[in-house]
């Protein structure tokens, strides 16, 4: 290895990267490099669909919104914690008492009639991520939806629904045979999703979203998430520093992990009197998608050593190829404070 000549990482431009930041994983981008100026395809972001489909998979409970029938607050949205399981189209499948309120509320309207909102929003269950995101700073989806009582002789996956109701709720078993609860499907009519505070929010098509699979590392993406953040600042602000190209970094954290890649927000000041404090997030890909925790790790722990390497100032073999050079980034959000 010899020190690195004077080069740059493939970072592409906010404005190049709109359709990605809309939610379309597959982006046309110029590269910043003078070496290689034509457009080429990058494909480091799941699409919004994927996205959607990912946090009601992830999600097992969310607040269920009715419509009120109670005297004096009639037509006011009533909001109730509710557990659910998806069924194989992505949709939720509901078992409710019908002693419950929002219950009552769907059957005083009429099952025909009946319109609710389902909410869901991921959440750290992790004690250990100090560094988690709360709040709106987190992905979370709204499923509008008409409610269908689903009938056990006449629904194939009844079955099916028992056995995830069971698995992913430890009560079910003690209730699901009581004469007084029903399983209920909602069939969407419209989703919306939000993918955090200032970073992207997009309706969702209902055939693309039953269509999509959630991202195979949707139930671990949290605990990776804590790990980097609480174990791997140093390689975070160095990722930051030589490959993204951020100078006096504040504050460093991921925000994201999925098959594609990881979302870093990077907090810094700017100014000559550094009076000017910027954040900005960034999708760094992976060369490959991953199909493993394994794998997203190994990923991950290539990123951080090109940033070792870059830092260093080393460079690969003959033709002295910059370390971190053929990693995918784009710049997807940007936001100031004076």
């Amino acid at each position: 290895m010899k020190p690195a000549p004077s080069g740059h990482v493939r970072i592409y431009p906010l404005a190049s990267t709109a359709a990605a930041v809309n939610g379309d994983a597959t982006a046309a981008a110029t590269s910043t490099d003078e070496t290689n100026d034509a457009s080429e395809q990058i494909n480091i972001r799941l699409n919004v669909n994927e996205k959607a489909r990912t946090v009601l998979s992830v999600c097992t409970s969310g607040t269920l919104c009715t419509t009120s029938n109670h005297d004096g607050i009639e037509g006011a949205p009533f909001g109730s914690f509710v557990d659910y399981v998806l069924d194989d189209d992505g949709f939720p499948v509901l078992l409710m008492s019908d002693l419950s309120m929002h219950t009552k509320n769907i059957l005083d309207a009429g099952l025909d009639k009946a319109m609710v909102t389902l909410f869901a929003q991921i959440d750290d269950k992790s004690n250990a991520n100090q560094n988690a995101e709360k709040g709106q700073d987190v992905s979370r989806c709204s499923f509008t939806a008409k409610v269908q009582k689903i009938d056990p002789k006449d629904a194939e996956d009844y079955d099916s629904i028992r056995m995830k109701y069971s698995i992913a709720h430890a009560y079910a078993d003690q209730v699901m045979d009581s004469p007084r609860f029903d399983f209920y499907r909602l069939i969407p009519q419209a989703i919306y999703y939000v993918g955090g505070f200032g970073v992207l929010s997009k309706w969702v098509d209902v055939n693309d979203y039953q269509k999509a699979v959630p991202d195979i590392l949707a139930n671990d993406a949290s605990s990776i998430i804590s790990k980097l953040n609480n174990e791997h600042e140093e390689d975070l602000f160095l990722t930051a520093t030589h490959l993204l190209d951020v100078k006096d970094v504040e504050k460093i954290r991921v925000t994201g992990v999925d098959r594609l890649g990881m979302d870093i927000r990077v907090t810094s000041f700017q100014g000559a009197r550094r009076n000017k404090m910027i954040t900005d997030e960034f999708r760094v890909g992976f060369r490959i998608p991953v199909i493993s925790v394994e794998d997203a790790k190994s990923e991950v722990l290539k990123v951080f050593q090109e940033a070792w390497e870059k830092g260093k100032g080393l460079t690969w073999g003959e033709e002295e190829e910059v370390p971190g050079s053929t990693v995918p980034i784009m710049k997807i959000a940007e936001d100031s404070l004076e």
